[in-house]
């Protein structure tokens, strides 16, 4: 019997410092009669549990300016360490111990010493679907979702610390209207796993314009009089631009973070002047700035939203103890790096439902290392676990 772990549990950022006892429960097979082995290693899965009890929360931010929401923010988040560990209880059923404590834990407000810290995660960057494609021929900003998604994608990879899989043209969202609400019971998005299964990603980013407006669209008359307003300053020229920015677990749907930016910036092509969204003309113009504000923001907000997020990577092939991972080199993976080796496990009854993961209690060593794959030897044979191809390793 092996203790589970629900992905959403997964998902890690930090917390602000502060002590909180927490119960945790661990399991580990007795194994050739090695009690002492096996007491440990339920202690590191229980405190393991506790920390995940302890910090696996959402937190949400909203900004208001004149009445209106003009900034809204979800981070799920857990960060733990543990300062005083006791022994609660102990318990033996037929080749399983398993260990019950509690354990004192302080949030750490940083995670640049995790393991994990350092690696390269796979981040599938989608289409930015215009909600109302209307607005975008008001400028013949038409090339807006293609553009904020290109651009994006280029500010993550230009920090170097994810790996960027452009899927500019994929959408997650038939109905963008109501995006990102298509969303399963457990608050999942179910196209998410197909999507980050065919590009073999970690996390998936997407979005939706939801404003492109002129703020006053009358102000934009052909009549003398309209121009004249204009030209003396009393027609307000602005235009809107709000983007809703969502990432998500790639192996569970899970949202890991929401924001919705808004901003608005003067206008002052016309309305049918303008080359488009990506032409040089525009980007020098006072609305082509905020636009390019608005992605910095946004690839500032993802890189801060997955730095402390564990390094999860799928099993190619398993043979005997050799095991291949699909990740390698470019990840940052190196020779002697140790990977904790997880099931990943539906119930029948369940087929739809987010998977979960089932500790195997089973390290790996990698020992080979290539660009885009490597492999290692784990500390028993692969059959014994029942591991195999899709299953996944994890840096903590």
């Amino acid at each position: 019997m092996i203790r589970t772990l629900v992905w959403l549990c997964l998902l890690m950022i930090a917390w602000p410092a502060s002590a909180q006892w927490v119960r945790g429960t661990g399991e580990a097979a007795i194994e050739n009669g090695n009690v002492a082995e096996a007491r440990e290693k339920a202690r590191e899965a229980a405190l393991r549990d506790a920390a995940l009890k302890r910090e696996a929360t959402i937190s949400s931010q909203d900004t208001m300016k004149d009445g209106r929401l003009t900034e809204s923010r979800l981070t799920v988040s857990a960060q733990a360490r543990a300062r005083h560990v006791q022994v609660i209880r102990e318990e033996r059923e037929g080749g399983v111990l398993r260990l019950t404590i509690e354990a004192d834990l302080t949030g750490q407000g940083q995670c640049e010493a995790n393991d994990a810290y350092r690696m390269q995660k796979r981040v599938a960057v989608t289409g930015f679907p215009v909600a109302e494609p209307d607005q975008g021929r008001v400028g013949r900003l038409e090339d807006a979702g293609r553009v904020v998604s290109a651009r994006l994608g280029r500010a993550l990879q230009a920090e170097g610390r994810v790996q960027v899989l452009n899927a500019h043209r994929m959408q997650l969202f038939g109905n963008v209207g109501n995006a990102p609400t298509h969303q399963r019971f457990d608050n999942s998005l179910s196209n998410v796993v197909n999507v980050a299964r065919e590009l073999d990603a970690q996390f998936v980013v997407a979005g939706v314009i939801r404003d492109m407006s002129l703020v006053e669209p009358d102000a934009w008359g052909t009549s003398v009089l309209d121009q004249m307003q204009r030209g003396i300053g009393l027609a307000d020229t602005r235009r809107r631009f709000v983007v809703d920015l969502m990432v998500y677990d790639g192996y569970s749907g899970s949202p890991v973070y929401q924001e919705r930016l808004s901003r608005v910036a003067d206008w002052d092509e016309g309305i049918n002047v303008s080359e488009g969204l990506g032409s040089d003309a525009l980007r020098n113009t006072d609305y082509g700035r905020v636009v390019a504000g608005a992605v910095e923001a946004m690839g500032s907000a993802v890189q801060q939203s997955l730095a402390c997020q564990p390094f999860i990577t799928r099993i190619r092939r398993v043979d005997g103890r050799q095991v291949q991972l699909s990740s390698g080199a470019t990840a940052g993976l190196r020779p002697g790096d140790k990977l904790h080796l997880y099931r990943s496990f539906r119930y029948s009854d369940q087929p739809d439902a987010m998977p979960e993961l089932r500790d195997t209690g089973r390290i790996m060593s990698v020992n080979n290392v290539h660009p885009n794959f490597s492999s290692g030897v784990m500390n028993a044979q692969g059959g014994q676990v029942n591991l195999q191809q899709d299953d996944v390793a994890i840096i903590w």
